[in-house]
């Protein structure tokens, strides 16, 4: 009897459950491949267009490799004083997230009030307000207090608006580390503040980590916050001056833009390199704790 009989004669119903989690397992399968394609292919046309001197919106196989397009972005005006920006902005931004948002856990992990709940509660909501719906009365703000068209004015506002997810993400990750650490080294005399840089702090590092990567990440794509902030074009970062490979009347340079892009995401490949290990790295607390 052929495999077609024996499907016609024993209905799927009726299929061993060996059979049916092959089934499962090989739609699974697929429905991964697929979900895959939509990242690689992006990225694909990313790395050929920035080698091909003829590149379009199509992914294909570069007519001929060339380094051109690098050398027409690797210029001051259009890459490196961009590039300078973005890292004065995203790193001056995310070192005060992080230090605001481990000064303001560190109470709501390790004291207990009532109003913990309705403060955690509050910068949740917080997080849920969308950019585009505060930026008029921010603006209005700046202009009063002449922060605008200032870098310093746009670091606090990029920190303010990561700082709520960070706070969340830090108490969470700063709940983990047992307090009666803390409580012998109160004894010998540490402060709260001697104590949450020296032992909290160490043993949270990868908690760190991740709010570090997480909150400069966010910042380094953000184009509309510094496009309404900063009027000066030599202020403008990476984010804002990608927006110049879009001409007018639809030409775009597709190789010059590739090529850009890659350039662009470097800084942020090369910060989540630095941290990978920390990141996958347990808190190892067991041995402090039985010490």
């Amino acid at each position: 009897m052929t495999s077609m009989d024996r499907s016609r004669r024993y209905p799927s119903s009726l299929r061993s459950p060996s059979s049916r989690r092959t089934t499962h397992r090989l739609a699974a399968d697929a429905g991964l491949l697929v979900l895959a394609a939509t990242f690689v292919l992006p990225l694909a046309w990313v790395v050929l267009s920035a080698l091909d001197p003829s590149a379009n919106l199509r992914v294909k196989v570069p007519d001929g490799i060339t380094l051109d397009n690098f050398d027409a972005v690797l210029t001051p005006e259009i890459t490196f004083t961009p590039l300078l920006n973005s890292l004065l902005l995203c790193g001056g931004g995310t070192a005060l997230t992080v230090v605001c948002a481990a000064l303001a856990a560190y109470p709501l992990s390790r004291f207990r009030s009532r109003f913990n709940r309705p403060f955690l509660l509050t910068i949740l909501f917080a997080t849920s307000l969308p950019i585009t719906a505060i930026m008029v009365p921010v603006y209005a703000l700046f202009v009063r207090v002449n922060l605008i068209d200032t870098m310093e004015g746009t670091i606090f506002f990029f920190a303010a608006s990561q700082l709520p997810f960070a706070i969340w993400l830090m108490k969470n990750f700063m709940d983990g580390v047992p307090k009666e650490l803390e409580e012998a080294a109160w004894t010998d005399g540490a402060s709260s503040l001697q104590s949450l840089l020296r032992i909290v702090l160490p043993l949270m590092g990868p908690g760190v980590a991740v709010v570090t990567v997480f909150s400069f990440v966010m910042m380094w794509g953000n184009f509309f916050v510094p496009f309404m902030l900063l009027l000066t074009p030599d202020q403008m970062p990476a984010s804002v001056s990608i927006n110049d490979f879009f001409g007018n009347r639809g030409m775009v340079a597709y190789g010059q833009l590739a090529a850009f892009s890659i350039v662009y995401s470097t800084p942020v490949i090369l910060l989540y390199v630095l941290v990978a290990r920390r990141m996958g790295g347990g808190f190892a607390l067991s041995g402090a704790v039985k010490g």
